[in-house]
């Protein structure tokens, strides 16, 4: 598609998310690996491409939520270490063997299921354990011994989640920390093994809680330019990704006119009115209806009347030189002024990392460092390395 024929694109800045992974790097102490989280599409800025950045800048691991997302990853040529975090069925163990994937264990049955299917291999895997997340880990008295000592399981790490690892008050982030630096300490005691990889530390964890990194740190929405709940506290992030739209038409409505379902906007008076390509099957929450701003010709452009499906109206009074074509930054930088998805997530009462995951896919992804759009081959971000099937090792009922 030629780049001024595209009605919203959303523009993702590599070099954002190169910045924030050495920002972050930074602060880890020698020898502490670095798992860059990129499930639900890397939080909506492109797994292939957001993985192809990572591992050029020297990133160890990969964490994905589920056998199709590390499916896409193998198949793009993506060769670091990738743990599954959520569950796989057991028919799924084939595919995870033959393309070196990590699988997440979350229980005894789990294991022994998991342990059969490896049959004579073995499925490297990572044990999770509940230290008060509430989600999955599931382990009754004696489980975790017996499934370290199970065949067809290379056990190469264990970790837990935190809850509340961004709020100012660290007392059940220390409880879940403690809890499990002691579980894996009497375990490791009771089958004179230590696990290779310990981890705990997602974005607040990593930014906060220096004790939590163990030997590897997984962050998710700090990766992506966004500071989990706190304060930055010297760590400078770099929102990556910014969503833009053409105004499709420029019109005029008098006093007392009306717009869009339900009539809830009624201009005062004489009002410019700039019709924008994007509403909530882009991304763009219908919950925001009359609440953000948007980013026009350099200038703030209330948003007005509810967010359609497919449109959405901007009050552009005052702002010269709108027209038809013209780009409304919905998110990102306008000359002098900035406007990112944490301003969305407040006003929509939630978190950027939903904003930047609600983008859908028929909005297309350009790719930039430093503001400049990067070229078909000039980086390997944009280099064909897509495996087959066959050449995969593994049935094609293992794929999504």
């Amino acid at each position: 598609m030629n780049f001024e024929q595209m009605r919203t694109w959303a523009e993702i800045d590599i070099g954002a998310i190169e910045h924030n992974y050495r920002a972050m790097r930074a602060r880890l102490s020698a020898g502490v690996r670095f798992l860059g989280i990129v499930k639900a599409n890397a939080y909506g800025h492109g797994a292939t491409q957001i993985s192809r950045a990572l591992e050029g800048a020297g990133c160890e691991y990969l964490g994905v939520a589920c056998l199709d997302e590390a499916a896409e990853l193998r198949r793009a040529g993506i060769s670091l270490p990738i743990l599954v975090l959520g569950h796989t069925p057991v028919s799924g163990v084939e595919f995870l063997i033959k393309c070196g994937v990590t699988q997440t264990v979350c229980g005894l049955d789990a294991a022994e299921a998991y342990s059969a299917a490896a049959g004579d291999s073995r499925l490297k895997a990572h044990i999770k354990l509940d230290t008060g997340m509430g989600r999955l880990g599931d382990w009754r008295p004696g489980d975790l011994e017996k499934a370290a000592a199970l065949p067809g399981l290379d056990v190469e790490g264990i970790f837990t989640h935190f809850a509340e690892s961004e709020s100012e008050d660290g007392t059940f982030t220390r409880f879940q920390l403690e809890s499990f630096l002691k579980t894996v300490g009497d375990l490791e005691k009771k089958t004179g093994r230590t696990f290779e990889i310990k981890h705990c530390a997602n974005s607040g964890a990593m930014v906060d809680y220096v004790g939590a990194h163990l030997n590897m740190v997984r962050p998710g929405i700090a990766l992506y330019g966004y500071y989990p709940g706190r304060a930055p506290r010297g760590l400078e992030l770099r929102p990556a990704m910014s969503l833009k739209s053409r105004v499709m038409q420029v019109k005029r409505i008098g006093k007392g006119d009306t717009v869009s379902y339900g009539r809830r906007y009624t201009a005062r008076g004489d009002t410019v009115i700039a019709v924008l390509p994007v509403g909530y099957a882009d991304g763009l929450h219908r919950a925001l209806s009359g609440k953000p701003e948007f980013l026009i010709n350099g200038a703030r452009a209330p948003q007005i009347g509810v967010i359609c499906m497919d449109v959405c109206m901007a009050d552009v009074t005052g702002i010269p030189g709108v027209a038809a074509g013209s780009v409304a930054t919905l998110f990102g930088a306008d000359g002098n002024e900035r406007i990112f998805a944490d301003r969305l997530a407040e006003l929509a009462g939630t978190v950027p990392n939903e904003i930047l995951t609600s983008i859908s896919a028929r909005v297309p992804r350009i790719y930039t460092r430093g503001g400049s759009p990067i070229a078909a081959g000039d980086t390997i971000l944009f280099q064909e390395a897509v495996k087959s099937d066959k050449e995969m090792g593994a049935e094609e009922n293992l794929f999504p």
